[in-house]
């Protein structure tokens, strides 16, 4: 029994020891990466990022500052590392498969907080959905509809597809398609047509309106109207400049044909 107690007590010891410094160490551990990531999220650094990139770079740090402290507690146990190393290596590759879309999309998340190919505001078209962004997320970016629609896109699938940001540049080009009877005067329509483009007050002179004639149609001759304005504005000059146009040419007397076709029956 003496012997056994001389072995028992200097093994207790010895583990105590290694808890307490691991209890210790954890306890210590958690207060620095506590302070380091409030010192991120509210740090100068910070403040010039993106609310988006600040906050997924805190919560990466986050993470790989408990996987460290996690393997070195770990390691003051006692435990030896080749096992810990292969064991994190065996559930990284299960958790790799098991998870491949999420990781997708994580991926997408972080080329799209790193390129910006859109922002938070901005009015995209991707993956058969267009909306305005309300929030990108590591995973997820979410829209906004014009009817008021909430859309999920996974990010993954964004950064497989072709996006269009409506809201990049400041200002776009309204195309308007107009069609006319045949048999009308084609300069009279070209001069209507800009006149009313052109005074519209949301409408820049730089570039000026544009106008053609674009085709002979089945039914109608077709023009293009072609006018410059502030992104912001540009449903509201469309709808009003394509009121206004219909409103002109009924004035003038100008026939808006609709699709027909001449029947001949011979006896």
């Amino acid at each position: 029994m003496k012997d056994f107690l001389a072995w028992l007590i200097p093994v207790l010891q010895d583990i105590g020891l290694k808890l307490l410094a691991s209890v210790l160490l954890f306890i210590g551990g958690r207060l620095i990466i506590k302070s380091t990531v409030n010192a991120l999220r509210i740090g100068k650094a910070s403040k010039k990022m993106e609310p988006t990139v600040a906050h997924f770079l805190a919560n990466f740090v986050n993470i790989v500052l408990y996987i460290i402290l996690a393997v070195t507690v770990i390691a003051i146990m006692g435990v030896p590392m080749a096992s810990v190393v292969a064991a994190i290596a065996s559930a990284g590759v299960a958790i790799g498969l098991a998870l491949q879309g999420a990781l997708s999309n994580f991926a997408g998340g972080i080329m799209i907080l790193l390129f910006h190919p859109f922002r938070v505001g901005d009015f995209i078209e991707v993956d058969g959905f267009s909306g305005t962004v309300i929030d990108i997320d590591v995973f997820y970016t979410f829209l906004k509809t014009g009817d008021n629609k909430s859309v999920t896109v996974p990010n993954g699938n964004i950064m497989g597809n072709s996006v269009v940001n409506y809201s990049a540049n400041g200002t776009r080009r309204v195309d308007l398609d107009i069609g006319v009877a045949y048999g009308s005067d084609i300069d009279r329509v070209k001069a209507i047509l800009l006149e009313e483009g052109a005074k519209h007050e949301l409408v820049l002179k730089d570039p000026e309106p544009f106008c053609r004639l674009m085709e002979q149609g089945d039914s109608s001759l077709n023009f293009t109207l072609r006018v410059w304005t502030a992104t912001a504005n540009y449903w509201q000059v469309r709808f009003d400049v394509l009121e206004a146009v219909h409103k002109r040419l009924e004035g003038e007397g100008i026939e808006i044909p609709f699709p027909q076709m001449d029947v001949h029956v011979k006896q």
